[in-house]
């Protein structure tokens, strides 16, 4: 059999009435005993008001930014009156067991107290006991060692306040030497869900009353968080990177210190900036430039007759704006909110050249209106005024795809940084002498090994691998630019 109770708002301190912040449950819902039903917030702190007893909640009479007091029904639950009943019989006999020991305890000091003048020596030295342990206790209620002072009468009710589940507090722990003024305001319930979410609640912001966090600024927050340009893009703003070592290198031997060179200290940052929030894949594949090789020797007294030299870093300038005509969201770039490409109708190749205080990448324009001339003198100047540090600013601006030719130094391969915003870097190795099968024997051909890394966000490995074997193909056969 089943019956009706009040809910009730349980002692609020000082306060007359607070607001209602949050329902925690609804109509219809099972609760347990002590369940939390709503949230309600004073002007320091907030508290949940508990279910007196498990049963179904029938009416929940109080709705967000209503105010209450204490004793004021906020709802109605039906419980189950037997159960109630055992409880209630329960607490009966424990009541009933407790007076009965109480009892015997006062029978048998009846029957241990002396008589005559031993009653009253025994009596004075009770009362001297009990003055003793009075100035044992301080103004608060506690003994001298600093603990309260527990009166066996109360243990039914500390028993009734002892719970299995500990709740959470309203206040991180890491939070409680910190003056409460300055934490954000928010229920129990929606710290927990930020818990859970790994959200900083100070970072929120809260629209309720007094700047109350609630549950909607919670997920509003997240959603704002993974909608951002940085989230969209890949950026590195949410990326937690461990700080590097701080080591006392002289403690191992002797030790000079040198500072970075201005260009060093400046591409950087950048460099790391694109190498962790650009997910780079590399393309590896080889041209055989033999017969390119031996075009560029025939005609380079040409060049020298122009006042400049033919390197073999114009023949893939061509070869590049060939291949981004013919794969156009190479010649492209990400938007900042990562939801759009910007297609570029230029053909801007930025070229990287090593000087004596770091590497700088000068862009040759519009390469796709110059001959193999022309670009060799604009090479030759702008590599000339790099190396001197006389470049401007604008002359390093507006690639579209960058070169970083390491031939005329060495190696095999390598995996060139995206020089954002541009989709792609094309890494030139050291070219080498290699047997090439012809369909009827090996023939010695000079193979150059190219690197082409790649934003993947946009280009897909299929169109990376389409794109260096066009671009091969181009210093394979010059004369398939005339097509």
């Amino acid at each position: 059999m089943s019956k009706r109770q009040e809910i009730r708002v349980p002692d609020i301190g000082d306060f007359d009435k607070v607001p209602v912040i949050e329902l925690l449950v609804s109509a219809g819902d099972a609760i347990e005993a002590e369940q939390s039903l709503v949230t309600l917030e004073s002007d320091k702190a907030t508290m949940e008001v508990p279910s007196p007893s498990a049963g179904t909640l029938i009416e929940l009479s109080v709705k967000e930014g209503d105010e209450v007091g204490e004793g004021d029904v906020i709802g109605i639950m039906e419980v189950d009156s037997e159960a109630d009943d055992a409880d209630a019989d329960s607490q009966d006999k424990e009541s009933s067991d407790e007076e009965s020991e109480d009892e015997e305890s006062q029978d048998e000091e009846s029957e241990a107290e002396p008589s005559g003048a031993g009653a009253a020596e025994s009596a004075g030295g009770e009362d001297r006991a009990r003055e003793a342990s009075a100035d044992s206790r301080d103004d608060g209620g506690k003994t001298s060692s600093g603990f309260p002072a527990i009166d066996t009468g109360s243990r039914q009710s500390l028993a009734a306040q002892q719970s299995d589940e500990v709740p959470s507090p309203p206040v991180p722990f890491e939070s409680m030497d910190t003056d409460p003024s300055s934490l954000p305001h928010a229920s129990p319930a929606v710290r927990k869900l930020a818990r859970e979410l790994g959200v900083d609640p100070a970072a929120v912001t809260g629209s309720g009353r007094n700047g109350r966090i609630t549950e909607s600024d919670l997920k509003a927050y997240v959603k704002a968080q993974m909608d951002s340009p940085q989230a969209a893009s890949g950026g590195a703003g949410g990326l937690s990177v461990a700080d590097a070592p701080d080591v006392d290198f002289s403690k191992f031997g002797e030790i000079e210190e040198e500072p970075l060179s201005r260009i060093k200290r400046i591409s950087g940052p950048n460099l790391h900036r694109n190498w962790v929030s650009i997910p780079h894949v590399t393309q590896f594949d080889e041209a055989d430039i033999t017969d390119l090789e031996a075009f560029r020797k025939a005609h380079q007294s040409k060049a020298e007759e122009a006042g400049t030299k033919m390197t073999p870093v114009v023949f893939l300038i061509q070869a590049v704006v060939a291949a981004l005509k013919a794969f156009p969201h190479f010649n492209a770039s990400l938007s900042r909110d990562g939801q759009t490409l910007i297609r570029k109708h230029y053909f801007h190749i930025g070229v990287a050249v090593d000087t004596p205080n770091g590497l700088v990448v000068p862009v040759l324009r519009d390469c796709d209106r110059k001959g193999l001339i022309e670009l060799s003198q604009e090479l030759t100047d702008l590599s000339g005024r790099a190396r001197e540090g006389k470049l401007k600013g604008d002359e390093m601006k507006g690639g579209c795809l960058s070169i970083s030719s390491l031939g005329g130094i060495g190696g095999t391969a390598f995996t060139p940084i995206i020089n954002a915003p541009e989709l792609a870097i094309l890494g030139v190795s050291r070219a080498q002498i290699k047997p090439v099968w012809d369909g009827e024997s090996f023939q010695p051909r000079l193979m150059l090994p190219l690197s082409l890394s790649y934003d993947h966000r946009v280009i897909d490995g299929a169109d990376a691998a389409r794109f260096t074997r066009h671009l091969a193909e181009q210093l394979e056969d010059l004369r398939r630019q005339l097509l």
